[in-house]
């Protein structure tokens, strides 16, 4: 296993499914919606993309409030991409977190503060470069 996340994304015969597999051996689907010409058998790419600031929002507080041995029980993560229409530059992410335990309000605003340095967030937030090729 690399240090460096990697993953592989093929798409062969049906119309928009992508099969997707990761260097830890899993596979999963991506596809577009029916009323894009997919066969809506995964995620839509924007879908995903929202998926991982989720789960990794999820995951970071978790693990904050684990090892800090706060009462937290349960964690939900709702994300909309673009609630209100497409900007006239760049994108917005509403993110709602709801978090459930027996947690102060000081504990529950250094878990957003937390939330706000999760990887994917800081990913999303700051300036990706990306290097293309053909092979």
């Amino acid at each position: 296993m690399s240090a460096t996340p990697a993953v592989t994304a093929s798409l062969q015969s049906m119309p928009y499914q992508v099969t997707l597999s990761d260097d830890l051996g899993h596979t999963w689907l991506a596809d577009e919606p029916t009323e894009f010409g997919g066969g809506n058998a995964g995620p839509s790419p924007d879908r995903l993309m929202l998926a991982s600031l989720g789960s990794c929002t999820a995951i970071t507080v978790q693990m904050v409030a684990n090892r800090r041995q706060w009462s937290l029980t349960g964690i939900r993560v709702v994300l909309q991409l673009n609630p209100d229409g497409k900007p006239e530059t760049g994108n917005d992410i509403l993110r709602h977190i709801e978090l459930t335990g027996d947690l102060s309000q000081e504990q529950r605003e250094q878990l957003l503060k937390i939330a706000n340095a999760c990887p994917m967030h800081k990913l999303l937030s700051g300036e990706v470069r990306i290097h293309s090729d053909l092979r």
